[in-house]
């Protein structure tokens, strides 16, 4: 059997291998981002280590390094799926150093808050949804228009406004926070959904594991958190003022943008949060958490027929 050093020579040796490596080399140092990282360096690196180098080079070329190139992190082109490429320079030659996209550290964080916050979970319809199946819908149109406002003003590190969308049970409220959490995706804008009734409930029994200011720090700091259908749960005095007050304050003195969706409008919802289940009323710590929800958002009615019907 022919020793692979020998076979390695007798391929080098071929006029067709030489001219497609010559090419390749050309391609390669032509490449505008290995050009401007050697034009860097150019005190450092000598032609003894380019040609050292040069297929760390070529494997930096083959790759992305902008998500954009990517339509998800599921089709990334790259070696390792979710990670950019970068030069570095060590002693004596150039190396590769992978780091994790964009769309990487949003999916990795997702997957981090979807273990530690059950209530995540919203229903497939909402995931999917889509502004595509709004566009000719008049019945919701003023919804879907601050909706896509929303999107054109918002760029990270902000402040702007999140939405308040309140109406009748089953007219798409949920299915518009969908959409819009589906478009800030594609723009690597990481938000969170949770459906706060359920999100209450797992909040108490956060106690017990000592999860519990884990998640409220999750959800204070997400960049955008989406509240589904607040009002709908049996609201105490704890989870009133010891987890949705301290969220929402927060949120509120960091300008970071929170929607909403209810079935009552600011006048009814107030009315929800003054009276605890023990039947207390406790007006000012009800109107403590409408200023900040105020604060927070800008109210509009979702009208129309009943979807789910």
């Amino acid at each position: 059997m022919e020793k692979i050093n020998h076979t390695l020579k007798r391929l080098a040796s071929h006029e067709n291998f030489q001219k497609r490596f010559a090419q390749m080399r050309e391609d390669t140092l032509a490449n505008p981002d290995v050009r401007d990282f050697l034009r860097k360096h150019q005190q450092d690196i000598t032609e003894e280590i380019i040609e050292k180098s040069l297929m760390k080079l070529y494997e930096y070329t083959q790759q992305s390094r902008y998500c954009h190139k990517c339509e998800s992190l599921e089709a990334c082109t790259n070696m390792m799926k979710g990670y950019h490429p970068e030069l570095i320079l060590t002693r004596s030659s150039i190396d590769l150093r992978y780091d994790r996209c964009p769309r990487k550290i949003m999916e990795d964080e997702k997957r981090k808050n979807e273990k530690l916050i059950k209530s995540l979970h919203v229903p497939k319809d909402i995931l999917n949804a889509s502004f595509e199946e709004l566009e000719h819908d008049e019945e919701r149109i003023d919804a879907v228009q601050k909706a896509a406002a929303f999107l054109l003003k918002y760029e990270q590190g902000k402040p702007v406004k999140g939405l308040y969308f309140y109406g009748k049970f089953g007219v798409g409220k949920s299915y518009l926070l969908g959409a819009i959490a589906n478009k800030l995706a594609k723009k690597q804008i990481s938000s969170m959904v949770v459906y706060v009734p359920e999100l209450l409930r797992e909040m108490k029994s956060s106690i017990a594991d000592s999860t519990l200011n884990e998640k409220i720090d999750a959800l204070k700091k997400e960049p955008i958190l989406m509240l589904d259908d607040i009002g709908a749960e049996a609201m105490s005095s704890w989870t009133r003022d010891e987890v949705l007050g301290p969220i929402l304050q927060f949120r509120m003195l960091e300008s970071l943008p929170t929607f909403f969706t209810s079935n009552f409008d600011f006048q009814g919802l107030e009315h929800h949060l003054t009276y605890s289940q023990r039947g207390e009323e406790e007006k000012m710590k009800a109107r403590r958490i409408m200023e900040r929800i105020r604060s927070l958002s800008e109210p509009v009615m979702v009208g129309g027929s009943n979807r789910r019907n």
